[in-house]
């Protein structure tokens, strides 16, 4: 309401200097009697001041209380009678005051107070001159016509006040709106940068320590009975340590996977196989079908973080003595299957964080991931799009 006020303001204050100037001018050569005159033209005078000085924050301002308002109507009223009983050419001033009543009162107390204002009119020239004065004949139905006149005005005026109030209401709900939605898209995007995080935490570091632990549990059996063992695992718990180190200096400068970045995606999962292989000793047999089509960085990342996740899952629970990692082209997808022998599961009881990790950097590449496990073995097939 404020913004509309700023920008059209100027307007009114227009509207009302030009009724102020014209009509102490009229009264001042028109009334021959210098005292009316001068009580006329100080009613204008104060009713001018009145507003510049208060009754223009009254009514620019929408939260002000009711009392103020209806003072200043009063004194409008006031200022406007005493004008109109001094010097009846002051009528011209209701071009000025009737819209300012609209501006400052609701609709209701305002068309009366107007109503009045314009009725002064008649009034004062029947008190000067009587019923027989020569304009009286003309004012009478003039007047009639301004009441209407002024009536059907104000309610323009109201309506106009009343849809500005209603724009600036919705734009600041809409503000709101917009900043509520600004809120939560924020909360999405950490929520969702801290799952990515978390995938990326588990399906990288938290594999590597739990590698390194399990290997140097190894080593701390082997030391006294089989040193040659435990020397070669205590290179490739070194070997595992660096690659975690690197893994978390790519994930800091937020770059594909390590082992993306020095090879290729075979190589990757190949990687991968000889490590679970050299671990657990567990015999691996990884094949890939043919070439395999040009991914892009986010569907490798999926099938190698899908490799990382299934090998280490046959580490840690499956106790199996055989995997097959294979890589294959079906369908127009690159499919990454993991099968072994070892213990099954049941798929729709699992509840960590690692096959729902899965399926969620799957889904977000357009792909899918599916398991098939029982007494004899677990197969885990991943597909993302060619």
């Amino acid at each position: 309401m404020k913004d509309a006020w700023d920008r059209f303001n100027w307007l009114w204050e227009i509207l009302f200097a030009v009724a102020y100037v014209a009509t102490t001018t009229l009264v001042i050569l028109d009334d021959e009697d210098p005292v009316r005159a001068a009580v006329a033209v100080g009613a204008l005078t104060a009713l001018a001041l009145s507003y510049l000085l208060w009754g223009r924050r009254v009514v620019r301002d929408d939260d002000s209380p009711a009392g103020p308002r209806w003072v200043f109507a009063v004194i409008v009223l006031v200022l406007v009678a005493i004008a109109l009983f001094a010097a009846s050419s002051s009528g011209f001033i209701l071009f000025m005051a009737c819209p300012l009543l609209f501006s400052t009162l609701e609709f209701r107390p305002a068309a009366v107070f107007t109503t009045v204002a314009i009725l002064l009119n008649p009034a004062s020239t029947i008190v000067n001159n009587g019923f027989r004065g020569p304009t009286l004949h003309i004012l009478l139905p003039m007047t009639a016509i301004l009441v209407v006149f002024g009536v059907l005005c104000g309610k323009f005026i109201g309506h106009v006040i009343e849809e500005s109030r209603g724009r600036a209401d919705l734009i600041a709900k809409l503000e709101a709106s917009q900043a509520e939605v600004a809120r939560l898209s924020r909360e999405a995007g950490t929520a969702a940068e801290r799952e990515r995080l978390a995938r990326e935490i588990h399906d990288t570091l938290a594999q590597g320590f739990t590698s390194i632990v399990t290997l140097a549990q190894a080593i701390e059996s082997e030391l006294d009975t089989d040193p040659a063992a435990a020397r070669q695992h205590v290179e490739l718990a070194a070997r595992t340590a660096r690659e975690n180190l690197a893994e978390a200096r790519a994930m800091v400068a937020a770059l594909a996977p390590a082992d993306l970045t020095s090879g290729s995606l075979v190589d990757a999962v190949r990687r991968q196989a000889d490590r679970l292989a050299d671990s657990a000793g567990i015999a691996v047999r990884y094949e890939v079908d043919g070439s395999l089509p040009t991914l892009g960085t986010a569907a490798e990342v999926v099938l190698l973080r899908g490799a990382q996740e299934a090998l280490n899952n046959v580490r840690r629970h499956a106790a199996a003595s055989a995997v097959s990692v294979r890589l294959s082209v079906v369908d127009g997808a690159v499919r990454l299957s993991v099968r072994d022998d070892g213990d099954g599961f049941d798929p729709d009881d699992v509840t960590g964080f690692g096959l729902r990790g899965m399926r969620s950097r799957a889904e977000q590449v357009g792909g899918r991931l599916s398991v098939r496990s029982g007494p004899s073995g677990t197969e885990l097939t991943l597909e993302v799009p060619a």
